[in-house]
């Protein structure tokens, strides 16, 4: 479904809830390197002046945060997952085309990092954030908070004034990185986890990246994630970014993530969410530089009480920039998601090309989804489209699955993985196509 450009402007509120409950994280649990005292002092100013955000801000309109015991959460001390379940064998494997040039696992109060020495000698810095603090403080200053602004948020600030786990990558110009990097964040126990993953991807350098954040499902008990993701991809250079979120059913998750585009730069960020209790994820796409593309191409899966809100921002800051986002969510239970995106335009970036499309399934008749598609037009050349639709499970061709001697239960898997089809053949890799096959095997189980 295509749309002519407009501007959507809202001016709708509600009447605010009233949050009593604060974190109990004080200035002592920031760490302040030399390097980075400055950006992290700032956001800790930041963090105690914001409250947590309610219903009465636009962006938090659909999602109520009010039962999060803030108040409970704490840090995880030092090698703190010795004593706590180890991560899932299944996440180690390699997802992109059978091998790893690095992983690091992050893990509670702790992490483990392995790196191609090829890899290492060509410049490539692919690390843990304390590893990094020791190591890379000028690297860190010079990235952090220059692509995310603590300003940008309560858990913007959070994380980072308290992240204590997270990945830096730098890849040197003109390197082209075969093998793909993964990392995996594993977060059980029922702790603050923060993170903050900071990627710097040089002019004329090419690399993938994977990256998974997941728990176990621990039932009864309280987990939060707070993360921040800063990317810069320079001109000319190619990063593909592939995020994984399966978080247990405990979770509460909260993340703020932009990638900023440069001249003749390429980015395709894939996407895939079935986990948490709740998510407030803001994702954005700056295309800053002449020239400039970016795919963002997201999967979602949920189930039972599930809430899922994704915030999506293609922003268009240069002239002959192009932009191509496509959600597709499938829904079960007395789930909901949410997905609301905003196409921006500047001044000035004439030859714009932008697209943005939200798929829904409902499965249940209990489930909800909310879809917000929007344009920001401020140029006058330019092509920007959008659509959004919210579906059931079509009757017609699972008669036609059935009518082959395939039992119910199969012939509703197989419409839904053709339903997720588009978003698959986006994926040029197996192992990640069949991580989500998986997904998609066990929601329909249950």
């Amino acid at each position: 479904m295509e749309e002519k450009p407009k501007i959507i402007v809202s001016s709708r509120s509600r009447r605010s809830e009233v949050i009593a409950k604060e974190f109990p994280f004080s200035q002592s649990d920031v760490r302040t390197p030399a390097a980075l005292s400055e950006y992290r002092l700032r956001a800790w100013n930041l963090f105690q002046k914001q409250p947590l955000p309610d219903t009465s801000l636009e962006a938090w309109r659909r999602t109520d945060i009010h039962q999060l015991p803030a108040d409970t959460f704490t840090l995880p001390q030092p090698n703190a997952y010795e004593d706590l379940p180890p991560v899932r064998e299944d996440l180690l494997r390699p997802l992109a085309d059978g091998q790893h040039g690095g992983q690091i696992v992050l893990l509670p109060g702790g992490a483990k990092v392995e790196l191609d020495p090829t890899l290492a000698q060509q410049g490539v810095i692919f690390t843990d954030l304390l590893t990094a603090e020791r190591e890379h403080p000028e690297l860190l200053a010079r990235l952090m908070g220059s692509v995310v602004n603590p300003e940008e948020g309560k858990f913007a600030a959070l994380a980072g004034a308290f992240a204590q786990n997270g990945v830096l990558l730098y890849v040197p110009k003109g390197l082209q990185i075969e093998a793909p990097l993964h990392s995996i964040l594993w977060g059980p126990g029922a702790f603050a986890h923060i993170s903050h993953l900071l990627v710097l991807v040089d002019e004329g350098a090419s690399v993938t990246y994977v990256h998974e954040a997941a728990s176990p499902d621990e039932p009864g008990s309280n987990t939060l994630h707070a993360g921040l993701v800063e990317i810069q991809v320079l001109q000319g250079a190619s990063l593909r970014f592939v995020e994984l979120q399966s978080w247990g059913k405990h979770v509460w998750n909260f993340s703020h993530e932009r990638v900023r585009v440069e001249r003749d730069a390429q980015l395709d960020w894939i996407f895939g969410a079935i986990g948490s209790r709740l998510t407030k994820n803001f994702s954005e796409l700056d295309l800053a530089g002449q020239g400039a593309q970016g795919r963002m191409s997201g999967f979602y899966f949920t189930d039972g009480t599930q809430h899922l809100d994704h915030d999506t921002q293609q922003n268009h800051l240069a002239p002959n920039t192009t932009s191509d986002l496509l959600f597709k969510g499938a829904l079960k239970g007395k789930s909901r998601s949410v997905w609301q995106g905003m196409i921006y335009v500047a001044p000035g970036a004439q030859k714009t090309d932008g697209y943005q499309a939200n798929r829904n399934l409902v499965l249940d008749e209990r489930a909800r989804a909310d879809s917000i598609p929007g344009l920001e037009i401020c140029a006058d050349d330019v092509r920007c489209t959008h659509g959004a639709t919210v579906g059931k499970l079509e009757q017609e061709p699972l008669f036609y699955i059935k009518s082959r001697g395939i039992p119910q239960a199969e012939a509703e898997k197989l419409v839904v993985e053709g339903f997720f089809d588009p978003i698959f053949q986006r994926i040029p890799f197996e192992g990640v196509r069949e991580r989500f096959q998986e997904y998609i095997a066990a929601k329909m189980a249950e």
